[in-house]
């Protein structure tokens, strides 16, 4: 039998929003009862078919790299985000802080806006009035120097994922005229779930879907799409034919 082919899945966020308890749910259809800290970066591996009742059905080896957030590891976690084929970004939906933050986790794993010390250079959100009532309401700032073409020509498929829905009540995601909806601006679909229910991710389920939806799309850029152009290793982006003035906001040919 010949061996079967693989894609990297990177797995980011805060730290302590579940990440790792994420992970082994979709690697093992089990909860994890007792999750440990991450110290540098974890990995599992699943077992998964490519449009699976097709076909065109094949399996592959998705590889999740679970890393951790810990800001003491800042300026080394890079070494984990080369060759990266797809990118989970992960948040919990009882602290706001880990969502707008998710923009600055972009930025890391894609280089943007990363200075010669790795510390992130993107403008951070302004500080919100914390929420007191039962909804969580999630919005990113943008302001006056924000650039909306940040991560134009960003070519890795991404899914945002909120955790701990049992425990936040009813979650949205609230817009403004100044802010920007992150999974919108992205092209990313997003599911909310609480990991220690097994049926969150039941085959069949809306969550189940949107997640096999992403993997599909992750094997689809890695081994059957011609148009996207070949990804660098350093840092698991195609170079975009694209150039913006940053300062007009036009596109220059």
């Amino acid at each position: 039998m010949a061996a079967l082919e693989k894609v990297k899945i990177l797995v980011v966020g805060d730290s302590g929003v579940g990440k790792t308890s994420l992970v082994h749910h979709i690697c093992h259809d089990e909860c994890l009862s007792t999750p440990g800290w991450t110290i540098g970066c974890t990995s599992e591996v699943k077992l998964y078919d490519y449009k699976e009742g097709t076909p065109a059905t094949k399996s592959f080896f998705l590889e999740f790299w679970d890393v951790g957030g810990s800001a003491n590891h800042e300026n080394s976690r890079s070494i984990f985000y080369n060759g990266v084929n797809g990118l989970i970004l992960v948040h919990d939906l009882t602290n706001k802080k880990s969502f707008t933050n998710l923009r600055r986790w972009l930025a890391e794993v894609l280089g943007s806006g990363k200075e010669g010390n790795g510390s992130f250079s993107a403008k951070q959100p302004q500080k919100q009035p914390s929420n007191r009532d039962s909804w969580f309401e999630f919005s990113i700032d943008i302001g006056e120097g924000y650039d909306s073409e940040q991560f134009a020509g960003n070519q890795i498929p991404v899914i945002i994922v909120g955790t701990k829905l049992d425990q936040a009540g009813t979650a949205r995601i609230l817009t403004s005229s100044r802010g920007l909806n992150l999974a919108e601006e992205i092209g990313a679909d997003m599911i909310n779930l609480n990991s220690t229910d097994i049926r969150q991710l039941k085959s069949g389920s809306l969550n189940a879907r949107k997640l096999n939806a992403f993997f599909d799309k992750v094997i689809e850029r890695r081994f059957y799409s011609r148009e996207v152009p070949q990804v660098q290793q350093s840092t698991g982006l195609a170079e975009s034919p694209k150039f913006y003035d940053r300062s007009s906001k036009r596109k220059m040919v």
